[in-house]
């Protein structure tokens, strides 16, 4: 299958790309940032790191080309032509480079007597779980059965926007790209996942395959690369571990409130089994909005997740360098000098840390030019996958910069990745990308200072007071590194750049998954002290951080089971029309479709469900208007006029049309102005749509 060669053709690129611009990256698994040995295999870290970096490295040039080949009947054939080709004897040249280079060739004689670091039982058993959650979740929201589609009732609504545009990739030549619930404007929202699920049907995949293999890999991915990050960051293989437990299960009270709400005499396995919703004690808690149904709903996020953790592997070091560093100087101004007070020691510490670090050309310089420039071009890449992971790296890359040494790199790197997103923006959008406010509390009921520290912690529970015991018994670089991943947490209860401010919750899981790593260090502490006591609370502590995560775990199963599915038919009449008879550059007058045959058809609507494209920034409020005029026009004057100034290809009138709240569809003026060309089904329930090319003459 093509759509097969294609993941392998990203997977070599990928391991092209990494070889010549990390090529550190093999050893990383050596040793702890502290330079303790570590026995990791490599390939934690290595095939995570190829295959995102060459599929999103590649999807890119596959889109550019389509966008260049846009009037052409089937741009999406020369663009993959083109791309594979190109990767096809790239790859070949590097392999066999790789395998007959005389240098290579001694280096690989060099390193036989290296030792291979084989998997342990327990990553075996983690791996296994890992893939099982992984698989298990992205094929229970999303699969294909005897021609049916299913989607689950805890996704339905996102992928309403994301089945549609998937649809318009493969089905709907959408270049230059437009948004599928807002057709006719420009593109906001990070649509790249999308197309390369669109891409991936097109060269032969099925829809809910081109969907579940990249997502579970994706996430996947994660749990590896935050593994490693976990061990290097603690030096042990249980606190990688923990840190990936604690970034599947979160840690929140909402458990405990729930039994704590039950009325005498309710039995609580019951009561739980019983449940089928998710917890609602903080604003939009109800959506799953904070446990593994984020990534069930978002897969672009769990995908590019994995291009966070690999920067912070490799740049993390620098902060350990330059902190080191200076902490020498730092020793021997404290041998050289005896001052008086505390307050004038501090303030000479503080001008010495200055000039060591930050007026130091060591604290600057570059020794490693390739690491910056790929880093910024993955990073910079990242803006229409998923934008608020390349804000999230980042935020952490700045504050570990101020402690760093090679400065200029990490500057190199920001300014690599700021350019191609703005780059991007202004290709993409029309007007203004982003709305910067600042805006305290996030989505706190009570936004004040006090009123958002107890939504943190009817938020995330005793997570925070172990943070601060962690952050206590910390030392060095690791304390700094631990504020650097607060970063997304705090720009998200302060900084608004979007009209929904919800969709902050992104960057607070980006930290929250960071900072389990730290209370992970802590519970390993806590259980190698030989006290009994001590390890009895440690094991009560892992319980309590994770029960309510993994009881909505419990709850995603039940909430996509059963007849708990919005089912489409992939044979569907209304689906097969309007993916033969329509085009991306065809607008959809429609009711407000969330997910449906024709978003299933990848038609593009005039204004889908408008929620999604408000959320993304559109003007929803003129569109609704303008939909209701069109659909009560009372002749056939006004609605031409209507259906011109909107630039309307299509009218569909059904049973949504018909019993809308909203409007009252004059359903005879416009079946006398327009040639209805698709009919289906009886009474109110049939489904007509006419082409406003073919007017009917009075």
């Amino acid at each position: 299958m093509i759509a097969v060669l294609y993941l392998i053709i990203c997977f070599v690129t990928g391991s092209m790309i990494c070889t010549f611009a990390f090529p550190k990256l093999k050893e990383i698994t050596t040793k702890s940032f502290r330079g303790n040995p570590l026995e990791i295999n490599k390939y934690f870290v290595l095939l995570p790191a190829w295959f995102i970096s060459g599929t999103i490295l590649v999807t890119w040039l596959v889109y550019i080309l389509a966008l260049f080949f846009r009037n052409k009947t089937q741009p999406l054939i020369l663009a993959n032509g083109i791309t594979m080709s190109i990767c096809f004897v790239v790859s070949m040249l590097y392999l066999i480079q790789k395998f007959w280079s005389k240098r290579v060739l001694k280096m690989a004689e060099s390193s036989l007597s290296e030792r291979k670091h084989k998997l342990t039982t327990s990553e075996w058993i983690f791996l296994s779980l890992v893939a099982f959650l992984s698989i298990q979740l992205m094929w229970r929201t999303l699969f294909v059965a005897h021609g049916q589609l299913y989607v689950g009732n805890s996704v339905f609504s996102d992928f309403s926007p994301h089945i549609g545009m998937v649809r318009s990739f493969s089905h709907g030549n959408n270049f230059p790209t437009n948004y599928s619930h807002f057709a006719g404007s420009d593109i906001r929202y990070h649509f790249m996942f999308q197309f390369f699920v669109g891409n991936l049907e097109f060269l032969g995949m099925r829809l809910d395959y081109a969907f579940n293999i990249p997502s579970a890999i994706g996430m996947i991915s994660t749990f590896s690369l935050l593994y490693v990050l976990g061990c290097k960051l603690g030096g042990k293989r249980a606190i990688g571990f923990l840190s990936c437990l604690f970034f599947a299960f979160r840690s929140s009270p909402s458990l405990f409130t729930y039994l704590s709400e039950l009325p005498k005499g309710t039995g609580i396995v019951e009561a739980l089994k019983a449940n089928s919703q998710f917890f609602s004690y903080t604003t939009h808690e109800d959506w799953g909005l904070w446990n593994l149904n984020v990534y069930c709903n978002q897969r672009h996020l769990a995908f590019t997740l994995p291009i966070m953790l690999l920067m912070l592997l490799l740049f993390i070091p620098l902060a350990y360098e330059g902190l080191y560093r200076v902490s020498q100087g730092m020793m021997v101004f404290s041998n050289k000098k005896q001052e008086k007070t505390s307050f004038t020691s501090l303030c000479h510490k503080i001008i010495t840390f200055t000039k060591l670090s930050l007026l130091n050309w060591e604290g600057w310089k570059v020794k490693d030019i390739k690491l910056a420039i790929m880093s910024g071009l993955l990073i910079g890449a990242l803006s229409f996958w998923n934008g608020a992971v390349t804000i999230g790296v980042l935020l952490v890359l700045f504050v570990l910069a101020i402690v760093s040494d090679r400065r200029l790199e990490l500057l190199i790197t920001a300014v690599i990745a700021t350019v191609l997103s703005v780059i991007q923006s202004t290709v993409f959008i029309s007007g203004s990308p982003i709305e910067t406010n600042f805006l305290f509390g996030f989505i706190a009921e009570n936004p004040t200072f006090f009123g958002t520290l107890d939504y943190i912690k009817r938020l995330t529970g005793i997570l925070f007071p172990i943070l601060l015991l962690s952050f206590l018994t910390l030392k060095g670089t690791r304390r700094w590194v631990l504020f650097a991943f607060l970063a997304p947490f705090i720009f998200a209860f302060t900084m608004s750049l979007t009209i929904d401010v919800t969709v902050n919750h992104k960057y607070i899981m980006m930290s929250l998954m960071l900072l389990g790593i730290f209370v992970a260090i802590f519970i390993v502490k806590l259980f190698e002290n030989r006290s009994f006591f001590l390890r009895f609370v440690s094991g009560i502590l892992v319980i309590m951080l994770t029960c309510t995560g993994f009881y909505e775990y419990l709850v995603v199963l039940k909430k996509n089971s059963g007849s708990n599915y919005v089912v489409l038919n992939m044979k569907d009449k209304v689906t097969e029309w309007v993916m033969d008879n329509t085009s991306a550059k065809d607008t959809i007058l429609s009711p407000y479709y969330a997910l449906n045959q024709v978003v299933l058809g990848g038609g593009m609507l005039y204004l889908g469900w408008p929620y999604f494209a408000w959320s993304a920034g559109y003007d929803t409020d003129g569109r609704q208007e303008m939909v209701t005029r069109m659909y009560e026009a009372g002749t056939s004057e006004e609605l031409v006029q209507l259906v011109e100034q909107e630039k309307i290809r299509f009218i569909i009138v059904d049973y949504d049309a018909r019993t809308s709240d909203l409007y009252i569809v004059n359903e005879d003026n416009i079946r006398n102005t327009y040639q209805a060309v698709f009919t289906n089904g009886e009474g109110e329930w049939n489904t007509t749509i006419y082409d406003t090319t073919q007017k009917i003459v009075q």
